[in-house]
């Protein structure tokens, strides 16, 4: 008899444009473990997981599930077989409540209505079972993100969930959220449960799994005991090559404002304060780093910044230019870049090929048009030299950016913000799903961009890349800047997060006297 629960062997998966995701990949679970399922961007990981969830089918190979072959005809199949999915975008229905989120789809009723006091104490009873308890009565839209990942895990246990896929878990976490969430995992694992660990963490995973498997350009590596191997040969292993991503960042010089925010608000209809009277400059040359936990007003300011949301309260400039009162497209068609949060609802076009969405925030240019007509030799080149950097794993540039990994499309964004040498630049969540090699790459271009005096607000939920990155650190909590750091020495990952849970906070006088000082 086998020692897996689940086993799948020599899978394949060709798309029908001939382009292959998984070319040759077996991957095996115990039960009972934390599996980490590694690679870098394009590896294969989503495929094989996608495959796993019943959300794509193999082109050739078998899934065995308890040594009987297993057909997955949809997700549907999966967690009706005892697999569930945890998405990295949580599925959950903002406006329904706790109760109502975890019961979907299987409502208890009482007659033709549903039954919500059964319904409530249901989730009482799962949430003790797993550790993981939950207030059944509150309002999904108020939940900090820590607990609405902790309503996602009760909702594939609450299907029965046997083994359990994390998708990038914790890249929205605090130190403190991932400490707890790490505990709930062993918890779980204790119980029998056997968990797939999807992340570009390689110390997390060090600390969670029990054995790993490495993917690279579609193939297994092979599945190791995590605690026979370090940092550095787990990050060679994924990557191909030993690579050192030490950020060599030389002491900054200072210049003008590029951007200056004063007493910024936003409100909402109901009156809720998201944004509450936020004030700081970022000068030339500095790298801002702004940190907080998902859902602190980081969002609606840069929304704010970017035009699609009105600025009803205070002002913001580029470079001595009040946003309100200049057209967005002038400033776009400026000396300004902006690395969206989310690639796929904002950042591209993922019908267009690569090289039409390298110029689509500058074609109406001279660089790239005249009286109207494209220089396509212009663009061309410019596209190829930005695949070429950004390391761009395509089949040319007119490659539909849809057949991209996630990470691949982000590295287009950026080369497309940055390949136009900005003097303000707003990096929302830069390298948020990418691995260890196109972080570095972003990094690297960050600070290069700092050097030659490009005015950078950073906004990250990676507290190491905020601290490796950041000249000054400020921290939002409930709309509000309640720290703000004009130097990064001494400042550590747990430190911060205790100001983004709201722990800790500077007084008002010791922000105004540190923004002073820069």
């Amino acid at each position: 008899m086998s020692d897996y629960i689940l086993e799948m062997n020599h899978i394949a998966k060709i798309y029908g444009n001939g382009v292959m995701a998984n070319s040759d990949v077996s991957f095996n679970l115990k039960e009972g473990e934390i599996h980490a399922l590694v690679g870098e961007n394009g590896a294969g990981k989503s495929t094989l997981m996608k495959i796993l969830f019943g959300m794509e089918q193999p082109s050739r190979g078998e899934i065995l599930l308890r040594g009987d072959k297993l057909r997955l005809n949809g997700s549907r199949d999966a967690i009706a077989r005892g697999i569930g999915m945890v998405h990295q975008h949580f599925m959950l229905v903002e406006s329904f409540t706790v109760a109502q989120n975890i019961m979907l789809g299987m409502e208890m009723k009482k007659g033709i209505i549903v039954d919500r006091r059964k319904a409530a104490e249901f989730t009482r009873q799962i949430g003790e079972k797993y550790n993981l308890p939950v207030d059944p009565d509150a309002r999904v839209s108020s939940l900090p993100v820590g607990v609405k990942q902790k309503v996602e895990i009760l909702k594939a246990l609450a299907r029965g969930a046997k083994i359990l896929i994390l998708d990038e878990p914790t890249a929205v976490l605090t130190p403190q959220e991932t400490a707890q969430l790490f505990e709930n995992l062993r918890h779980l694992k204790k119980q029998g449960h056997t968990v797939v660990f999807i992340s570009h963490k390689i110390p997390e995973i060090q600390e969670i799994s029990d054995r790993l498997t490495i993917m690279r350009k579609g193939k297994t590596v092979g599945t190791y005991e995590t605690k026979d191997l370090t940092e550095k040969e787990i990050s060679s292993m994924i990557m191909g090559m030993t690579l050192d991503t030490t950020i060599r960042k030389r002491k900054g010089t200072f210049g003008d404002i590029g951007l200056k925010v004063e007493n910024v608000s936003y409100e909402t209809s109901s009156g809720v304060n998201l944004v509450d009277d936020i004030s700081f400059s970022v000068r030339k040359g500095m790298i801002f780093g702004l940190a907080g936990v998902q859902g602190n007003g980081q969002v609606e300011l840069v929304r704010m910044m970017t035009k699609t949301l009105p600025i009803r309260k205070g002002t913001v400039s580029f470079l001595g230019k009040e946003l309100a009162n200049t057209d967005y497209a002038i400033i776009r068609y400026g000396k300004f870049g902006y690395i969206p949060e989310d690639r796929l609802e904002q950042g591209v076009a993922g019908a267009e090929s690569i090289q039409d969405n390298m110029i689509s925030n500058r074609v109406d240019t001279e660089e790239f048009s005249h009286r109207g007509v494209l220089k396509k030799d212009a663009i061309h080149t410019f596209a190829e030299k930005n695949i070429r950097q950004y390391e761009i794993r395509c089949n040319g540039d007119a490659t539909p950016v849809s057949m991209l990994s996630g990470g691949n499309m982000q590295k287009v964004v950026v080369a497309r913000e940055c390949g136009h040498d900005p003097e303000v630049l707003i990096a929302e969540q830069p390298t948020r799903g990418v691995d260890v090699g196109a972080a570095y790459i972003i990094h690297q271009q960050l600070v290069k961009l700092r050097d030659a005096g490009c005015a950078i607000l950073l906004i990250t939920a990676d507290l190491n890349e905020l601290l490796k990155l950041s000249d000054v650190v400020g921290v939002m909590y409930e709309g509000k800047l309640v720290a703000y750091f004009d130097e990064t020495e001494g400042l550590n990952e747990e430190k911060l997060g205790l100001y983004m849970l709201g722990i800790e906070r500077h007084s008002e006088e010791q922000i105004r006297k540190a923004r002073n000082l820069t």
